[in-house]
Parts: structure tokens; sequence; C-alpha cells
């Protein structure tokens, strides 16, 4: 720990609070204007998904080497660069006039988003005695919450008065905003000089870049066959690559003794398929409001806000359900009652009652929610102090990942339901959301064969504490 003066050490959770809304705002403010996104680019709503996908991808991939910038090159710095990267990808973003463009601004924009919640928090974690850490830590994650809470209504309006480009300008004073800040109370902390695992980080990248690629493409048809197959076993021997590679270097990027712990290789394995239709229903349910179901987008924001108060409800219930049932019987059942509240949703239709689809959003929020906690401390509870770092960054780089394939599946299934979104009529794209509802629903079931791999009474002695992504 270092000694801040008093101004410091008061603004410094604020400044890294500042990035934390930046991420989550444009998170959730993205998906409700979708639509009007596609209209003004001459694109159909069901095939915005690269919109989506690039960033997650990147932040993905550039996760790991946060730390590692962060030490070599200063917090202030390093932050800094982040912050007018998210702004300056914004503004790229809202510039853009075609699709490709914009997939190439929310790389930018993703390679600060990649930055911002990582450094923000090392540099607390660094900054703060042990005494004080849990209430700054808390403090950063209030944004979290109320960037989805305000992001889709804000979305749909800004499309309703202005236009689609003010979901991505509306960033930018926050921008500069935050960089004052950071010029003026983040501590420049520069950690030791330890080697980074580059040939670890460029096969990890290039074989979760690659699969992700080929699947996209084998799913919307958008490459040839022969190409998405070449991606595909490219991805997939670079991946074996890094295996073979974690196992003799002395400093992986990721260890692999990690898998040695069995909740944690529960945990991310239940993380990255679990979080198929979960990451899914973000893309998913603001465009079958709008698209399948005609709500205005200001309405379709209003409707997303249930989800994120059920969210914040389910924080308050899943200590004592895993205390009294144990992590086993909590994410085996919660998994199927996951699936199958993403498959409800099928059941929706013109004639649905405006109060039962809030209640059915309620529901989901409080499920996908109470999920997401339940995996995120198995996975992280029974890991020591010299593990602690490197499963938590994977843990990280997998929920990214898995969000991304989980958009990227539910978009081939809606190109393939409507006939890839070719001149569809109405009729057929609502029943293309309501199978594709269903299909993402049974995917996500099958993650409870991974936790049925536990035993009973396994990782029940790990503290439950939500994670601040969730």
């Amino acid at each position: 720990m270092i000694e801040l003066d008093p101004p410091t050490r008061r603004m410094l959770p604020w400044l890294v609070a500042i990035g934390f809304f930046m991420q989550t705002l444009d998170s959730t403010i993205l998906n409700t204007a979708l639509p009007a996104m596609a209209r003004g680019l001459g694109e159909s709503p069901l095939r915005m998904q690269s919109v989506i996908i690039a960033y997650m991808l990147t932040v993905a991939l550039l996760i790991p080497a946060s730390g590692w910038l962060a030490d070599r090159l200063g917090t202030r710095r390093v932050f800094m660069s982040a912050i007018v990267l998210f702004s300056g990808g914004s503004l790229l973003c809202a510039a853009s006039q075609t699709l490709g463009q914009l997939v190439a601004a929310r790389v930018v924009q993703g390679m600060g988003g990649a930055l911002l919640l990582p450094v923000g928090r090392l540099a607390i974690l660094k900054a703060f005695p042990k005494d004080q850490l849990l209430r700054a830590l808390s403090f950063v994650t209030v944004p979290g919450l109320i960037g989805p809470l305000v992001g889709p209504t804000l979305g749909g309006w800004l499309v309703e008065v202005a236009s689609w480009h003010w979901v991505f300008l509306i960033n930018i004073p926050v921008g500069v905003v935050g960089c004052f800040v950071t010029a003026r109370f983040m501590p420049e902390l520069i950690g030791g000089e330890g080697r980074f695992d580059w040939p670890g980080f460029l096969l990890f990248g290039a074989g979760m870049v690659l699969v992700s690629l080929s699947l996209q493409g084998l799913g919307e048809h958008a490459l040839p066959l022969a190409t998405s197959m070449v991606l595909l076993f490219a991805g997939l021997a670079a991946m074996a690559g890094y295996w073979l590679h974690a196992a003799r270097a002395p400093t992986p990027l990721f260890s692999m003794q990690l898998f040695q712990i069995r909740t944690y290789a529960v945990g991310a394995l239940g993380n990255l398929f679990a979080r198929l239709g979960s990451g899914a229903m973000p893309f998913m349910t603001p465009l079958f409001l709008q698209v399948g179901l005609g709500f205005a987008p200001t309405k379709a924001g209003l409707f997303m806000v249930p989800t994120v108060l059920g969210a914040m409800l389910s924080k308050a219930l899943v200590e004592p359900l895993v205390r009294r049932l144990g992590y086993r019987r909590v994410l085996v059942g919660n998994t199927l009652l996951l699936g199958v509240m993403i498959a409800s949703f099928a059941l929706i239709g013109h004639q649905t009652p405006a109060w039962l689809l809030i209640a059915q959003l309620s529901v989901f929020g409080v499920v996908n929610s109470l999920q997401f906690t339940a995996m995120n401390t198995l996975t992280l509870g029974d890991l020591g102090p010299d593990t602690a770092s490197s499963g938590n960054g994977l843990l990280s780089v997998i929920m990214q990942l898995s969000m991304s394939l989980g958009v990227a599946a539910a978009a081939a299934l809606l190109a393939g339901f409507s006939d890839h979104g070719i001149a569809p009529n109405p009729d057929k794209v609502l029943g293309a959301f309501q199978a594709t509802y269903i299909c993402v629903g049974v995917l996500s079931m099958l993650a409870a064969l991974i936790f049925l791999q536990l035993a009973h009474g396994e990782g029940d002695h790990a503290r439950v504490a939500p994670v601040a992504t969730d």
C-alpha cells in the first residue's frame, strides 16, 4: 500500500467508478438502439450482432495484458489511455457510415474498455489498506448497477428524440471529465518488472479469435464453408499450442494448475456454457420487443428495467439459498430453471398482457443474477494467494468469450429461422425469435450436466460474495 494525500484517496474510487459507469452504460444502451442503427446503416436488424461481438472479443483478448501494462507503464498513464481509447472509439462509432466501419470502431472502443475496470481496480488494491478495501471496491460496483438500470431506456429515448449516433456521443463528456480527474487524482503506480507471457498471449488470443470467427461464419454462412473450417482448425491448433506451452512455461498467462482445483474447473466450464444463454438475452430481448412485437425503442427500454431490478433483488437471496441447499443443488436446479425461463419467452406474442411480460422479465432477472453470483463464487472460492490473480483473470476472459459466443449463436439461429433476414414477414420474424428462445434455453440447460459433477457439499465452505461485473 502507498500513502496518498486525502483528496486523492477520496477521489480515486469516484474516478474508477466513472470508468466502470462508462463501460456498463455502453454495454446496455447499445442493445436497445440496434434496430435504429440497422436502419441508419441500411442493414437488417437481425444481422447487427458483429457490433456487439467485436467489442466483447476485444475485451476478452486484452484483459490478460491489463495488469502487466499497468505495472510496466503506470496506472495513471494506462487508465488515461483507456479513457481516451474508449471515448475516441465512441466518436468513431458515431461517425461510422457502414457496418464495417462501426465494427472497426467498436474494436477501438473495446481496447479502452478492456483496461478501464482491471486497471482501476488494481489502483484501488494498491492504494487502500485491507480494512478500507471492501468499502472502496463496493463503492466502485454501484455504477455497475446504475448503468444497466438507465441504459436501455436512455438508448431507446435517444434514438427516438435524436438519432442512434447519440448512443455513442453521450460517452464523450463523461470521458472528458474522466481525463481531467485522472490527470489530477490517479496515482502513478508502477509495479515490478515481471515478464509477460507474450508467446502464450499470442497463442491464446489467436485461438480465441479464430474459433469465434469460424463459428460465426459457420452459423451465419457469412464465410465460405472451407474458410470457416480452416479458421476453426487453426484456432483449435493455437489453443492446443497454448495448452502445451502453459504446461512448461515458468510463468504462463494462465496456469494449467488452476484446473487441478475441482471447484475452479467445474465453475469455469459451467460459466462457459451457462453464459451462452445469458449472454444472448441482452442482445435478443430488445430486438424481440422492437422487431418481433413492434414496441417503440423507449418502451422496449422501459421493459428491460424489471430484469435489472430482479437482478438487484437476487443479491439478497443467493447466500441463504447456498447455505441451505449447497452449491450443487443450487447450480443444477437454477441452471435448469434459467433454461426454462429463457425458453418461456417463446410463449410471448402480440396478445400477451404487459403485466405478464413484466413478471417474466423480473423472474428471469432474479434467476439469471443468482446464476452468475453462485457460479462466480464457486469458481473463485478455493483459489489461494498464488492462484487468485491468474484464476480471476481467466474467469473474466471466459465470461466475455462465452457471452460473445452466445450472441453469435443467437444471431445464427435468428438468421436461419428467418431465412437470413431477407425480406421476412412479421409473422415469420416473430416465429424466428420464438424458436431461437427455445434453442437457446435448451442450450443453457445443458450446463447443468457440468454442475452435476460437483460432489455433495463441495465448495460449500466458500464465502458467497457477488462479483463486480455481475
